[in-house]
């Protein structure tokens, strides 16, 4: 009995104000805060969709040649090369009588015992393009080198044979076709100091050049080409017969 007079009088019975904010806190919209771990998520998104635009922008400028778009990530070489040292001079007392040209494509291959070529092994296709100059050396002749008669009208000039100078291969020139190198020698191409080095080439690009020069008749040119200049010269000097020896 008394219990209910309580709840009639409304003593216990829960407070107006309180129905009036549940009422109220329910009624209002909840506000969620997106967890850290999905903005995370979203920022490679962001990268892949920037890098596809970069990428169809290229396209669009390589292929379609559209204005303003084809230099947008164009490449740009500068030199920062220091100057050029002089080293060293050499006086050159001879005559170079002839110069051939040769090209030579180089076949070079590297093999690992007891490894297929996919792992470890190199082989490279070089076409080089390089020079042989002939000449006939001057420097170490002698007074006996020349022979003149009291007339003054016959000479007899007594030189060594011709040579060949080293090779020179012309850079503009010379390019390597395909280079194929296996999975070890590509990883040790990122970890060393000159990747892919083609010094090898090179130094045998240039023994073949040589090779080539000694079976040509290039000395032969050049003691002919050096005979003829010097009969020239010595004819505009009054004398009537010029002999040039090679021994």
């Amino acid at each position: 009995m008394r219990e209910d007079r309580e709840n009639r009088d409304g003593r216990n019975g829960p407070d107006e104000r309180d129905l009036h904010d549940d009422r109220t806190d329910a009624s209002r919209p909840s506000r969620r805060v997106p967890p850290r771990g999905r903005r995370a998520r979203r920022w490679p998104a962001v990268v892949a969709v920037l890098l596809a635009l970069s990428l169809a922008l290229v396209l669009l400028g390589r292929f379609f040649q559209l204005p303003g778009l084809g230099d947008l990530f164009g490449s740009e070489t500068r030199d920062r090369s220091g100057p050029a040292v002089l080293k060293s001079i050499q006086d050159m007392n001879r005559h170079e009588g002839a110069v051939g040209t040769f090209q030579v494509v180089v076949d070079l291959e590297k093999d690992a015992r007891f490894l297929p070529d996919a792992i470890r092994g190199t082989r490279t296709l070089y076409v080089a393009t390089g020079s042989v100059s002939a000449y006939v050396d001057l420097a170490g002749l002698g007074r006996d080198a020349v022979t003149i008669d009291e007339k003054r009208t016959t000479a007899t000039i007594r030189l060594p044979h011709a040579r060949l100078a080293e090779p020179s291969l012309d850079p503009e020139r010379s390019y390597a076709v395909s280079k194929q190198r296996g999975l070890l020698d590509r990883l040790g191409d990122l970890f060393s100091d000159n990747p892919a080095s083609e010094q090898a080439v090179h130094t045998l690009a240039a023994r073949h050049v040589g090779e080539a020069a000694q079976e040509s008749d290039l000395t032969t040119r050049a003691e002919r080409n050096t005979t003829s200049m010097l009969q020239g010269l010595l004819r505009a000097l009054g004398f009537e017969q010029v002999t040039v020896t090679y021994a």
